[in-house]
């Protein structure tokens, strides 16, 4: 469901005039901009604005921010709009939760069914993810986090698992962005490697040790008392 404002003329963006962007490029601005706090949890993201932002038409704009919304970044309000997703601290404490059970369960299967070819994709990720902290590329360092997360879930070869981590990385991936401590150092990659010499391993209880003490770092590292000043400057957000 979502508001569907009448079709109007936009000045071209300095920025975007005269270039072909893609939906995608586009999606990757935003979340971009949620990623690095310059839109904040609240904020309205205009059809009007960003047509004329991005210099495209407000019908791709709409199929933008249906696409966040199915992320979870995004949340379309009848007859207001779409605004940028704002979970709670209780919502937060949820997901952690419940990724604790899902992924002990995910960790086992690992452990007990991981081929060698499954632990070298591993290995191979975990080096995606230094190179991204070597970049500072805030976006892919969330990204590849998570995605280490489902490569394991992949790996169970559980459509289920698989689903139910889809979705639960996805809405950390937002809440982290939002709320983690800024002067934090990022220990991702190196909780993820001992995780996976435990599972070389097969040391079963070990790896379900560490992966629940990387999940409670993580939570660690979310300050969910502060909530980010709102801007509404959405061409200076998206610059």
């Amino acid at each position: 469901m979502r508001a569907v404002a009448a079709s109007r003329t936009q000045m071209p963006s300095l920025e975007f005039a005269g270039r072909n962007i893609s939906t995608r490029q586009i999606e990757e601005k935003i979340w971009l901009a949620i990623a690095e706090r310059r839109l904040c949890p609240g904020v309205q993201l205009k059809e009007g604005q960003l047509s004329g932002i991005f210099n495209v038409s407000r019908a791709r704009i709409r199929q933008v921010l249906s696409a966040l919304q199915r992320d979870g970044l995004v949340r379309i309000i009848p007859n207001r709009g779409a605004f940028v997703a704002r979970p709670s601290t209780q919502e937060a404490q949820d997901v952690f939760g419940v990724r604790r059970m899902v992924e002990q369960r995910v960790v086992e299967r690992v452990v007990e069914h991981a081929s060698g070819a499954d632990l070298e994709r591993l290995r191979r990720h975990v080096g995606i993810e230094r190179e991204a902290i070597d970049h500072a590329a805030t976006t892919e360092i969330i990204r590849q986090s998570g995605g280490f997360h489902l490569l394991l879930a992949e790996i169970t070869q559980s459509a289920f698992l698989t689903g139910a981590m889809r979705d639960l990385v996805t809405r950390s991936s937002l809440i982290t962005a939002i709320y983690r401590k800024t002067d934090c150092r990022n220990c991702g990659p190196d909780e993820h490697e001992s995780l996976v010499e435990a599972i070389t391993r097969r040391d079963r209880e070990k790896a379900m040790a560490l992966m629940i003490h990387h999940l409670e770092h993580l939570e660690a590292e979310l300050d969910l008392a502060v909530t980010p000043p709102a801007s509404d400057d959405l061409r200076r957000a998206l610059a």
